[in-house]
């Protein structure tokens, strides 16, 4: 019995269609073997994590340990020996497998002209504001941006004059948000199925802020890319993983709202006057308002990504500007344990 079980357990990916042979009693250790076996290639199939232990093999990706059951090329029976049932059974797999890689692939053609459609709009909104900040905005004070561009940039030394407090809280708090999109964005919104990486219009976003990543979200195309555990334990995902870097960011965010909270109704009444009046303090407004606006979508994706289901509260707040968004990132579940708790499941099957 052991060497007619040992010819069905074969380590090899070429699935080739094969006569039919009868098929031994099999006892229930082998059983248990092949469902374990099973159980885990179906678990595999598109992971978001990979562990150390994967490996690749025919193009299929596949874990250690792990046993395929297919049939040996070498034991053929005799010719037509297959049933109608049997090849009947083998078509009906057939258009199973081709659906779910449709489906996998996108869907038809309708998914397709959703993402097409959704695209061009992005990229209507994005080309509509670049018109209006280059064009349409209001711009009364140019010498007066530049003074107030070089004092916040530390440039200018003490002369004097008071910076609105309000201006400043907005200026620094623009500072934060390209981290905490770095942290959303990597590495759940990076995109698998188009070679545009995600880490230039990071660093453009510094400086840039929303009218930099916006061409991304333009050319995104999800799933994101999977991931092992080497990767999450080097830079720069080992920094935006950091619970003590969100927390930095949480508090950092939150000091500063309070502290343009805090503000004189002078100094509000005298940011809109140069809301209406300065092109740079405009055009700053608008990038706060735009980042606040596609943070929710961005803080939607990692969860999802992360499969934190009891996280879906924190999705009202995401819509509150900044601290929304710096709030999920210091709560969220980190990669590493959602990786050590997807390889849990397979080292007990294997024990």
């Amino acid at each position: 019995m052991a060497s007619v079980s040992s010819a069905y357990l074969v380590l090899t990916c070429a699935h080739a269609p094969l006569a039919h042979l009868p098929r031994p009693t099999r006892r229930p250790d082998i059983a248990r073997i092949t469902l374990a076996g099973i159980t885990r290639g179906a678990r595999a199939s598109a992971p978001l994590f990979l562990s150390p232990g994967t490996c690749r093999l025919g193009g299929v990706r596949q874990h250690r340990g792990s046993a395929q059951i297919c049939r040996d090329a070498s034991l053929q029976g005799p010719p037509g020996g297959d049933s109608a049932a049997q090849e009947q059974e083998d078509k009906k797999s057939d258009a199973v497998a081709a659906a779910a890689a449709r489906i996998a692939s996108g869907g038809g053609g309708g998914g397709k002209l959703s993402d097409w459609t959704t695209s061009v709009l992005i990229f209507g909104i994005w080309a509509g504001l670049m018109y209006y900040i280059f064009q349409l905005a209001p711009n009364q004070t140019p010498y007066r941006d530049r003074y107030f561009l070089q004092k916040l940039l530390n440039l200018k030394g003490d002369d004097g004059f008071r910076m609105n407090e309000v201006l400043v809280a907005l200026w620094y708090i623009m500072g934060l948000w390209p981290l905490l999109y770095s942290m959303l964005l990597l590495p759940t919104g990076r995109s698998s199925k188009s070679k545009i990486p995600v880490w230039p219009f990071l660093v453009l976003s510094c400086i840039g802020g929303a009218y930099a990543l916006i061409p991304y979200f333009v050319l995104w195309k999800p799933p994101p890319p999977p991931i092992d555990e080497d990767e999450i334990e080097q830079w720069p995902l080992k920094f935006f993983e950091s619970k003590l870097t969100a927390g930095v960011v949480f508090a950092l965010g939150i000091g500063l709202i309070i502290y343009a909270g805090k503000a004189g109704g002078d100094d509000w009444k005298e940011f809109i006057r140069y809301f209406r009046e300065s092109k740079f303090i405009h055009a700053t407004c608008l990038d706060f308002t735009l980042l606040s606006t596609f943070s929710p979508f961005w803080v939607y994706n990692d969860m999802t990504a992360r499969r934190w289901k009891n996280g879906s509260w924190l999705l009202p707040l995401a819509l509150i500007p900044f601290v929304g968004p710096s709030l999920y990132l210091l709560l969220r579940p980190s990669l590493s344990s959602l990786l050590a708790a997807s390889a849990s499941p397979s080292d007990e099957i294997q024990k």
